[in-house]
């Protein structure tokens, strides 16, 4: 019979387990100086080596020719409590053994002594499912245990184990594996057994298991049942990120507003046998990707999927707004939390997204608020579009070729028309990431365009130096304006005086004058 990967390849010393140094260094030093206590709890999402280092701790406990801290693996002992010959070391699913009759027989065995090991140990796997009662008579037994009883209690969820287990016990914390340990480790797994894998189908699994080293070789045993020479798109199939074309198309018709297109792209998915609820996590998941592409510096290492699908996402994120997003993702919530209520599932999932396509329907503050923002930004594109042709055909004069010289552009800028610049929070939200520095001389800004000029009104007073000396915080301004509108501008400090009713010197026009050279855009 075939054996999982999981189980051929569970780590057998402190030195095995992947990605926690910091939990097996200080357990080797205890065993190795006799020091342990008698009570321990391992904390950490599943998969990350609970449930190994408790095993392992009860053997090094127990073990008559220690390695540096190490079990040997191969005395007495160490081979009876592999093979659960020794039943010394006892392993307790609180899961299923939850109720207080169940840790009343415990507290019962624990007074005798250990009948082949040095100690008796108990390990309560998912000790955060004993009910109140439980706890309360398990609580006794760890205020004051034999001597030669030692208890290994291991969660996922800490937070619900009362606080006066929690004081009895040494606290580990594990934490989620690095995709570059797991990748490596498949690698190794896939040399042993002679598997053929590419380094982006390593990869991909290390991203789809989340931390957990038990779901990545459990991935890697349903690719190799498939294939044993394991490629990106064979990972990508048995995980089920194939055939998700849906979720984008979805994104589509919300963004389009099309109610009929959505009523029936659900018909279509519901007669595929399709899970609502499951669609619900998988489109609030999919917005989620959209988010962190439109955010992210390096969104690549945040989504997982294939190279292309991260490329389509990040593609068809430029097109949403924030404000749609975080509100899609929102109403994405409501739909799963009515569904726990009763709510048929297809009747929950077609409200919802035909709300979102028909945006009047829905009265709540954040859609009027976000109604009445897209209505400003169509009023400032209407405004806009006069000056935006007017800066178009400055700046073809300006690369015209029968001029010798580059001359600073002077326009009568007192005529033009200041609009505010309605992507600014997109532009100030983009900049954080790439300078700090940056980031904080702006805080508070805003922006106006005039002509060909994006004018930053901005109350720190470095912002003038830092706009005429720093070529690089201008070339992130400009890129980053670019990559939010579409137009390429000069950039130059705003002032009250470029309002176009008033008769003064035009502040910009002098700055631009005097530092042309640092500010103009070619």
């Amino acid at each position: 019979m075939h054996q999982a990967l999981y189980r051929k390849y569970r780590p057998q010393t402190f030195s095995d387990v992947c990605g926690q140094e910091h939990i097996s260094n200080t357990l080797k030093t205890q065993v190795s100086e006799n020091r342990f206590t008698h009570a321990y709890l391992f904390t950490g999402s599943r998969g990350t080596g609970k449930t190994s280092s408790a095993k392992i701790l009860a053997k090094a406990v127990n073990c008559l020719d220690l390695q540096n801290g190490d079990p040997c693996n191969e005395c007495e002992n160490c081979k009876g409590i592999d093979n659960g010959e020794i039943l010394d070391v006892v392993e307790i699913d609180a899961a299923s053994n939850n109720g207080v009759d169940d840790i009343r027989n415990l507290r019962e065995q624990v007074e005798y002594m250990p009948s082949k090991a040095k100690f008796r140990v108990y390990i309560i796997d998912e000790v955060h499912m004993l009910s109140k009662s439980a706890f309360n008579a398990l609580l006794k037994t760890l205020e004051e245990p034999p001597a030669h009883v030692i208890f290994i209690l291991a969660t996922t969820e800490v937070w619900s184990i009362p606080a006066t287990i929690l004081s009895r016990c040494q606290r580990y914390d594990f934490n989620r594996i690095s995709a570059e340990i797991i990748a490596n480790r498949v690698k190794f797994v896939c040399e042993q057994e002679g598997f053929k894998i590419e380094d982006t189908a390593a990869t991909l699994i290390s991203k789809l298991c989340d931390g957990g080293m038990r779901d990545a070789l459990s991935l890697l045993d349903l690719c190799a049942g498939t294939d044993t020479n394991i490629t990106e798109s064979l990972v990508a199939e048995c995980a089920g990120l194939i055939g998700k074309d849906h979720l984008f198309k979805m994104v589509d018709i919300i963004e389009s507003g099309d109610a009929r297109a959505v009523v029936e792209l659900i018909d279509e998915l519901y007669n595929a046998s399709c899970d609502m609820e499951r669609l619900m996590n998988e489109l609030t998941a999919h917005y989620r990707d959209l988010l962190v592409a439109k955010t992210a510096k390096n969104p690549e290492r945040l989504i997982t999927g294939t190279k292309e699908d991260i490329e389509r996402i990040c593609a068809q994120a430029t097109n949403l707004k924030f404000e749609n997003i975080l509100y899609c993702s929102k109403k994405f919530a409501e739909c799963l939390e009515s569904m726990k209520k009763g709510v048929s599932k297809r009747v929950a999932v077609e409200t919802t997204l035909i709300r979102l396509c028909t945006k009047e329907l829905d009265l709540s503050d954040e859609a009027v608020l976000k109604r009445i923002s897209d209505l400003e930004e169509k009023v400032n594109n209407l405004a806009f579009s006069g000056v935006k042709e007017e800066a178009q055909k400055v700046q073809k004069e300006e690369k015209a070729p029968q001029k010798p010289k580059k001359e600073p552009v002077h326009k009568n800028t007192t005529t033009e028309r200041v609009v505010k610049f309605t992507k600014w929070a997109e532009v100030m939200e983009l900049i954080k990431p790439e300078s700090n520095m940056l980031y904080n001389v702006l805080v508070g800004s805003s922006a106006y365009v005039k002509g060909q000029y994006l004018l930053i009104d901005a109350s720190n007073p470095l912002f003038a130096e830092t706009l005429r000396n720093n070529e690089q915080h201008r070339n992130v301004i400009r890129n980053i304006v670019f990559k939010v509108s579409g137009e390429r501008y000069r950039l130059g400090p705003y002032s009250k005086k470029t309002a176009p009713e008033t008769e003064e010197k035009d502040l910009l026009e002098e700055f631009i004058s005097n530092h042309s050279d640092d500010i103009t855009l070619e």
